[in-house]
C-alpha cells in the first residue's frame, strides 16, 4: 500500500516534485564541482612541489647557510696566458644553497621513529669561465731608464723600461649550472624521481663512484649532449648514460653525477647538503618532523605542507577562492536548498489537508501518513542527488575537457632556512627553477568519495523536507477534511 500510494502521488505531483528535486540538485551539483576542483589543485600543487624535491618525499633535512661575512671572498679563477691567442676555460665548483652535513646525518635520521627511508644529496653550482687571451706588443717610449723609484730606506731605485702594451687584452665567457650528486643506490627517493629516463639509462647500483652523467634533456639540447657523449665538470670527464625530462616544470639539475664523485667535485668528502625523507605513515609527518628536530640538533626540517604555504601565482589564487568562496557558496546554496525543500514539502502538506483528514478519518494513523510523506521528500531528495550527481560530473568533465592553465611559483620565505628553493631541495638547491613560473594545467577529478557525500546530502535533503512535512502531517486531525469540505 505504502509504495503503491507514493507512486500515485508522485505521478500527480510531478511539476512539485520537479521543483524540490532540482533545488536539492543544484546545491550537490555545486559541492561536486567544487570538490572536485578543489583536488585538481591539489594535485596541481604536488606537481609543482614534485618538479622540486621529487616523487616519495615528504620532508627535507638540510643546514641553513650561514650568512655571509666580511671573510667571504668571490670565487677566484686562474689562467695561464701560454701564447698568442691563447683560449683557456676554467671551473669553479661550489655547494649551493646550505651549508654541508655529515654524511653520518642521513644514518641518523634513517633510525628516528616513523621514518621509513633516507637518502642523502649533494648540490652543486659549477661556474665556468672561457678566456681568451691575446698577448699585446710592448712598444718602448724613448730609451730605457730609472724609475726613479727607491727602494725601503731610500736605495736601491729599480730600472724599468718606459712604454706600453698594444693590441692586448682578454675576453670572457661566464657560464654557470647544475650538478646533483644522487645516490645511485637509493634512486626511488630524491630529485631525480622528478625526471623520467628518455634516452638511454640511469645510474646503476654498482656505479657509486663512476664517471658516468645523466643530463637533462633541455640542457642537453642547448648545449649539443647526447647518449655516449662526455661532458667535462672541473677537468673531469664524465660519460652520458641517459637523458632524462622532468614530469612537469623544470628540472631538479641540469646534470647528475654519482654522489661520490660530487663530493670529489666539490672537496666536500662524506657531505650532503639534503637529507631526504620519506615517512612510513603520512599522516604522522608532524610528528616524525618533531622527533627529528628534537634529537638532530642544528638542522631545519621542512615538510611538503610548508613548502606548499610559498606557492604563489594564479594557483595560488583560484586554490583559495575554490577553498574560501566555493566552500561557503556551497554550504549558502545547500541550506537554501534544503530551506526550500521542507518549505515547499510543508506547504504541499498543507494543500492535502482534506486527503490527510479523510485518511484519518478511514483509520491511517499519524504514524502513517508522516512516514508517508517522509517517504515522499526522500524520493524527491534521491531524485535531486542523482540529477545533482549527473550536473556535478558534467560540469567536472567539462573543467578537465577545458583545461585551463594556472601559473605557479614557489617562491623562498626565508623559514629557516629550508624555503629557499634550489636544484633538487624543497629546501634544497635550485633557486633557479623556484623562481620560474610553471604552468600547470587544471583537472577537475572527481572521487567516489565525492560521489558517496552526494548521495548523504541527497538522503540528508529528502529527510529534512520530510521532517517539515511530517510534523505539518502529524498536526492534521479528521476534522480538518471537513472543514475543508465546500
Amino acid at each position: 500500500m505504502f509504495f503503491t500510494y507514493l507512486r500515485r502521488e508522485l505521478r500527480r505531483r510531478r511539476k512539485a516534485a520537479l521543483v524540490v528535486a532540482s533545488g536539492l540538485a543544484l546545491g550537490i551539483a555545486l559541492v561536486i564541482i567544487v570538490s572536485s576542483v578543489s583536488s585538481g589543485m591539489s594535485k596541481a600543487q604536488d606537481k609543482v612541489l614534485e618538479s622540486l624535491y621529487g616523487l616519495g618525499t615528504d620532508m627535507t633535512v638540510t643546514k641553513a647557510a650561514a650568512a655571509p661575512g666580511s671573510s667571504s671572498q668571490r670565487p677566484r679563477f686562474e689562467f695561464d696566458a701560454k701564447g698568442d691567442d691563447s683560449e683557456q676555460s676554467s671551473d669553479r665548483v661550489m655547494v649551493q644553497g646550505f651549508q654541508t652535513l655529515s654524511s653520518t646525518t642521513v644514518d641518523k635520521v634513517g633510525k628516528q621513529s616513523g621514518v621509513a627511508d633516507a637518502v642523502g644529496g649533494l648540490s652543486l653550482n659549477v661556474l665556468k669561465v672561457d678566456g681568451q687571451f691575446k698577448r699585446g706588443e710592448f712598444k718602448q717610449n724613448g730609451n730605457a731608464g730609472a724609475t726613479g723609484q727607491r727602494g725601503p730606506g731610500g736605495e736601491g731605485g729599480t730600472t724599468q723600461p718606459q712604454g706600453e702594451v698594444q693590441g692586448g687584452g682578454a675576453s670572457f665567457d661566464v657560464n654557470s649550472y647544475t650538478v646533483y650528486g644522487t645516490d645511485v643506490t637509493k634512486q626511488d627517493l630524491g630529485p631525480l624521481t622528478s625526471s623520467k629516463i628518455t634516452k638511454g639509462r640511469t645510474f646503476r647500483a654498482t656505479e657509486t663512484d663512476a664517471e658516468v652523467a645523466v643530463v637533462d634533456a633541455s640542457y642537453a639540447k642547448q648545449k649539443k649532449l647526447a647518449v655516449g657523449k662526455t661532458v667535462t665538470v672541473s677537468g673531469t670527464k664524465y660519460k652520458i648514460v641517459g637523458v632524462s625530462t622532468a614530469d612537469s616544470g623544470d628540472a631538479a639539475a641540469n646534470l647528475y653525477i654519482p654522489l661520490k664523485q660530487a663530493q670529489t667535485l666539490a672537496d666536500a668528502k662524506n657531505k650532503v647538503t639534503t637529507v631526504y625523507v620519506k615517512a612510513a605513515d603520512s599522516q604522522q609527518i608532524d610528528s616524525v618532523k618533531s622527533a627529528i628536530q628534537k634529537n638532530i640538533s642544528g638542522t631545519t626540517v621542512t615538510t611538503s605542507a610548508d613548502l606548499a604555504d610559498t606557492v604563489s601565482g594564479s594557483l595560488s589564487t583560484a586554490s583559495d577562492l575554490a577553498t574560501s568562496v566555493g566552500k561557503w557558496l556551497s554550504i549558502a546554496v545547500l541550506v537554501a536548498a534544503f530551506l526550500v525543500a521542507g518549505l515547499l514539502t510543508s506547504s504541499a502538506v498543507s494543500r492535502r489537508v482534506r486527503e490527510f483528514g479523510t485518511l484519518k478519518a478511514l483509520g491511517w494513523k499519524s504514524g502513517r501518513v508522516t512516514r508517508q510523506v517522509v517517504g515522499e521528500a526522500l524520493v524527491n531528495g534521491l531524485m535531486g542527488g542523482v540529477l545533482g550527481i549527473a550536473v556535478g560530473l558534467a560540469g567536472a568533465y567539462v573543467v578537465t575537457a577545458i583545461s585551463p592553465t594556472l601559473t605557479a611559483q614557489l617562491g623562498g620565505s626565508g623559514g629557516g632556512g629550508g624555503m629557499a628553493g634550489g636544484p633538487g631541495g624543497m629546501g634544497g638547491p635550485a633557486r633557479q627553477a623556484a623562481s620560474k613560473s610553471l604552468d600547470i594545467a587544471l583537472t577537475a577529478p572527481v572521487s567516489l568519495s565525492t560521489v558517496l557525500i552526494a548521495v548523504a546530502l541527497a538522503v540528508a535533503g529528502g529527510l529534512i523536507a520530510g521532517a517539515f512535512g511530517g510534523w505539518r502531517a502529524s498536526r492534521l486531525r479528521p476534522a480538518d477534511a471537513l472543514r475543508r469540505v465546500e
